[in-house]
């Protein structure tokens, strides 16, 4: 799902100051782009596994770090390990429901009260409203209460049950915003249309059609299978991630690929493999940033389309570039990076631009001065409380209903985390303590003072 633990913000690859240039591909400098992301992974910025493929050919798979950490015991990254692919998976679901579509067992303007006439809006929310996150219905992973909850098994009418009650955030069409409800709605509606799990319909619509060999509906994690955990950087070491239940994400994020699937997966959508051209295209057609399942990203003059995700520990990434049938993809279960600044790395590298490797050099505060830092800060321009704590010899910031992030030092006064692209910058008073600091995030810029 949309980062469907923490982040709740699109990752694109934006880049400042565009220029209009020739970006063809010749040949593949595969040396210096292991050797990047080699550099990524023994500085613990990354784990998992990256590939590019053209059609019908792969350019580069290679693993990075490991699918399991458990003390002593360390199970390699490999090409072929499987992980939650995250809001990839709404890609998937809106190709079967323009099968559908083409079927003529649904269409775009049907309305959502064909299916559940009990939620908010029913009968001016469409099909196609739920694609483009048009709908207005509540996102549920938004609510502080999902964290009790979301590692727990929930049926079909215990999720409408709960949509049913949640207050939508405005009229259909009006606007579009992201919610996981649109897609695990879509996920339902398949089922009903088919009268089949979601499981057997992709299995049957999708990967027996393309020979996907890899990529299925998830279940509990299980090394034995070749899938991999999640984790995030805490303290120095990779710390295991808890597991949703794939129950709840169904058609929003609840699929299991690895990188090489996710490349003949995209290069079929768009050799018309797996729908019509038309359905294609309006797939593709871009309002608002958004498409029907699927996202646009840039990359100096060049355009991509593709899909983000993200679920507990886990990041991946689709994107597929029509000038030269050239696609991306990358599952991590480990991330303590901005996905953002490395997807430019590799993609600097494979278009051939400039590019310089990060410093990753950091900041040696002493154990005995963190306490200086520690506090509740709150700020009048948004309604998120952060907690400062010091925990194992580090500092860590927690907003409001959410996870703690850890804090790494470049200064004595500056903190990042990289990960959501986070940088918290302290101001110190006379008496030598931290009373204020400014929070930095996506452009914006926060002013945070301790409570009294």
């Amino acid at each position: 799902m949309n980062a469907i633990k923490s982040a709740k913000t699109l990752v694109i690859f934006l880049l400042a100051n565009i220029i209009s240039v020739s970006l063809a591909q010749n040949s593949l400098d595969t040396a210096k782009l292991d050797s990047l992301l080699t550099y990524f992974s023994v500085n613990n910025k990354m784990m998992g596994d990256f590939a590019i493929a053209r059609p019908e050919k792969n350019l580069f798979v290679k693993a990075y770090g490991f699918s399991y950490i458990n003390n002593d015991k360390k199970i390699p990254a490999e090409p072929n390990s499987k992980y939650r692919i995250g809001s990839i998976s709404k890609m998937f679901t809106a190709v079967m429901i323009f099968q559908l579509i083409e079927e003529k067992k649904l269409g775009l303007d049907v309305p959502l009260s064909d299916f559940f006439p009990q939620l908010p809006n029913a009968k001016k929310i469409t099909i196609q409203d739920l694609l483009s996150h048009r709908s207005g219905l509540h996102n549920f992973t938004n609510d502080s209460s999902y964290m009790d909850w979301y590692t727990r098994p929930k049926t079909e009418n215990e999720m409408i049950h709960l949509f049913e009650n949640q207050k939508p955030e405005f009229e259909p069409g009006a606007k579009a915003e992201y919610s996981n409800t649109n897609y695990v709605l879509l996920g339902y509606i398949i089922e009903k249309i088919t009268k089949d799990s979601y499981a057997n319909e992709l299995k049957k619509r999708i990967t027996d059609k393309i020979g996907l060999k890899n990529t299925y509906y998830g279940h509990k994690i299980n090394t034995n299978d070749g899938e991999a955990f999640s984790y995030s950087f805490e303290n120095g070491k990779w710390k295991q991630q808890p597991e949703t239940d794939m129950s709840i994400p169904g058609g929003a994020g609840a699929v299991v690929s690895t990188p090489e699937d996710l490349n003949k997966f995209i290069q079929a959508l768009f050799r018309n493999k797996l729908i019509s051209g038309s359905s294609l295209k309006e797939m593709t057609t871009i309002k608002d940033n958004y498409g029907l399942g699927i996202f646009r990203f840039p990359f100096y003059d060049l355009i991509a389309y593709g899909h983000t995700g993200g679920i507990d520990g886990f990041t991946s990434m689709l994107a597929y570039f029509p000038h030269d049938s050239s696609s991306f993809a990358l599952c991590f279960n480990g991330m303590n990076y901005k996905m953002n600044d490395i997807l430019i790395g590799v993609l600097s590298v494979y278009y051939n631009k400039p590019y310089t490797f990060p410093s990753f050099k950091t900041f040696n505060i002493p154990e005995s001065e963190l306490v200086k830092y520690i506090g509740s800060y709150s700020s009048p321009a948004l309604p998120l409380k952060i907690d400062i704590k010091r925990e194992n010899g580090s500092l860590t910031a927690q907003a409001t209903g959410q996870s703690a992030f850890p804090l790494t030092p470049v200064s004595e006064t500056e903190f990042t985390f990289d990960p959501a692209g986070i940088t918290i910058v302290f101001k110190k008073t006379q008496s030598g303590k931290y009373d204020e600091f400014t929070l930095k995030q996506g452009g914006g810029s926060f002013l945070y003072t301790r409570e009294k």
